[in-house]
């Protein structure tokens, strides 16, 4: 059991880190596929955190779709009875009244005399401001533990075919400034990343098109920059396969496990797979955003997005 005793957790980081444990512990036992999960984990759960991303795989390593009781019982389901809910953190936020100046005020009132009526009505009577005060624990449950009304399409897979998603991620390696262009010159390798230029070879299938960019993309934004951590090739082309996987995976698409290339993240080095985990997800979830359908960004997903909202609702408090 990963929480022995959740009531008696301090702070977020001890559980963070029992769950690196844990993972680290699999890893060190030759269990290369726990961090194949994790990584699963990652497509899932693209816009949560690391750290919850981390906390939900963890506890439940089969998890695909997570909300709290009230968001549930709003889409007509029911957490089955003796479920065990996962904890993760979500943020406590309040509102800090803001200090106007007397000039401020003065301007502001000559403002008001001056517009139009239906303009004062829309604004705010007090001047306040959202402040992060922390995190707070709150319980989730996976789909699997519920029961009742079937689903709508959730918004953790990203859909389309290959040939639409393929020329929204060409256009967002274009809007990072990298340079992309096809060659046979760099056979027999797939795919190579120059630092601001990008070459593919060409004729592949678009599958593998999409996932040799995603690879060489990876070492645009991940390897082309200073690290806290000086890293090996080797951990260098395990992070960018890292993050062909979790974007893949999310949008359906069989890439095979690799769990077994996975084991190199960690390589003895508990702080460097924290390190590595932490530059993947960022550059998974940085890509899938991009290559979302715009009609499926601009829409909240029926699950994930309420239950951020469900959570963060009771822990507004006002700061003074």
């Amino acid at each position: 059991m990963l929480f022995g005793n959740k009531s008696k957790t301090t702070s977020t980081q001890e559980l963070v880190q029992a769950s690196l444990d844990t993972l680290v512990k699999a890893l060190e036992s030759g269990h290369s596929e726990a961090l194949s999960s994790y990584l699963k984990a990652m497509a899932y759960f693209h816009t949560y955190s690391l750290n919850n991303i981390l906390l939900i795989a963890a506890q439940k390593p089969s998890a695909t779709r997570v909300a709290g009781i009230r968001t549930w019982n709003e889409l007509g389901r029911r957490v089955k009875r003796g479920e065990k809910g996962i904890l993760i953190f979500a943020p406590l936020i309040g509102y800090k009244r803001k200090h106007v100046s007397p000039e401020t005020q003065a301007n502001g009132k000559k403002a008001k005399k001056s517009a139009k009526p239906e303009a004062n009505a829309a604004q705010p009577e007090a001047q306040t401001e959202r402040q992060l005060l922390g995190f707070r624990g709150v319980y989730v449950f996976d789909v699997s533990s519920t029961d009742g009304e079937p689903l709508p399409e959730l918004g953790n897979t990203i859909h389309g075919e290959v040939s639409e998603t393929l020329p929204r991620l060409i256009e967002f390696v274009a809007s990072q400034g990298i340079k992309f262009e096809y060659s046979d010159a760099i056979s027999p390798a797939l795919g190579m990343s120059y630092g601001g230029l990008i070459r593919l070879l060409p004729d592949m299938a678009p599958t593998e098109t999409l996932s040799t960019l995603v690879h060489e993309l990876a070492h645009e934004m991940l390897h082309k920059a200073e690290r806290r951590t000086l890293i090996t090739k080797t951990v260098r082309e395990t992070e960018a396969e890292a993050v062909a996987f979790v974007v893949c995976h999310a949008l359906g698409l069989d890439t095979g496990t690799g769990s077994a290339d996975y084991i190199q993240l960690y390589h003895g080095d508990a702080s460097l797979l924290q390190e590595s985990l932490e530059v993947v997800q960022r550059a998974a979830a940085q890509i899938l955003g991009a290559i979302s359908p715009r009609e499926d960004a601009e829409q909240t997903p029926a699950v994930s997005g309420a239950i951020l909202q469900q959570a963060a609702q009771p822990a507004v408090q006002e700061v003074r």
